[in-house]
């Protein structure tokens, strides 16, 4: 194994859960529930059209200035994630991956100017050789085409990297791409089945990289955490 690939949105950041909370809170307003049954399919994929503001509309079954709301859970999300620290593991992985000469790309279905802004403010950016993202591929998670370019743009073969991923599209993306896949659900992503991973880990911090790239190496499988 030679290097590690990471998805950016609920695997570095949790994004994810910030963008829910807002639309939840503009849902509330208009004392109409946000489910996850239909938030989930949306994350990690940017290929189905996501409008939360027009299924809003549907709900309370009259028309909504749509620009004005999504404006709103724009400057809130902004707010949310500007509070957001790296998510548990994540900076023992990156040191130890630097550590142990390993590459390093982050492979996002998202902006670049998203994902490069917040790595930046972070100071997470030097970290990463290669960054993909929807700019680069016709098509995003599920397909493998972010992977399989965050792999040529290292210089590895895809099985001899190692994805970092906690959507079910990002998982079966890295999967076909042919990289070990390790799925880390976050709080929103926990509710998905992501059995399809090589890995199933409740933490980063569950499990250092040097036991990690032991399993990888012999695709063997410990006893793991119980995700809850």
């Amino acid at each position: 194994m030679q290097a590690l690939i990471f998805d950016f949105d609920g695997t570095i950041l949790d994004t994810e859960s910030s963008e829910f909370q807002a639309w939840q809170e503009v849902y509330q307003r208009y004392g109409v529930e946000l489910t996850l049954d239909y938030w989930l399919p949306f994350i990690g994929n940017n290929s189905m059209p996501f409008d939360p503001a027009g299924h809003l509309e549907k709900q309370v079954g009259q028309p909504l200035d749509k620009h004005s709301l999504e404006n709103w859970v724009w400057e809130r999300k902004q707010e949310l994630n500007l509070a957001l620290q790296p998510l548990p593991g994540v900076l023992d992985y990156l040191d130890a991956a630097e550590a142990l000469g390993l590459k390093m790309a982050v492979a996002s279905s998202s902006r670049r100017d998203w994902v490069e802004g917040h790595l930046a403010r972070l100071g997470l950016l030097g970290h990463f050789q290669v960054i993909r993202t929807k700019e680069n591929v016709a098509l995003t998670k599920p397909d493998p085409a972010l992977f399989l370019q965050a792999a040529e743009g290292l210089g590895v073969h895809p099985d001899q990297a190692i994805v970092l991923e906690d959507s079910l599209n990002g998982v079966r993306a890295a999967r076909s791409a042919g990289a070990f896949t390790v799925a880390i659900p976050n709080a929103l992503t926990k509710h998905l089945d992501l059995s399809q991973a090589d890995l199933l880990l409740a933490c980063l911090c569950d499990l250092p990289l040097w036991e990690l790239l032991q399993i990888a190496r012999g695709r063997g499988y410990p006893q793991l955490p119980t995700i809850v």
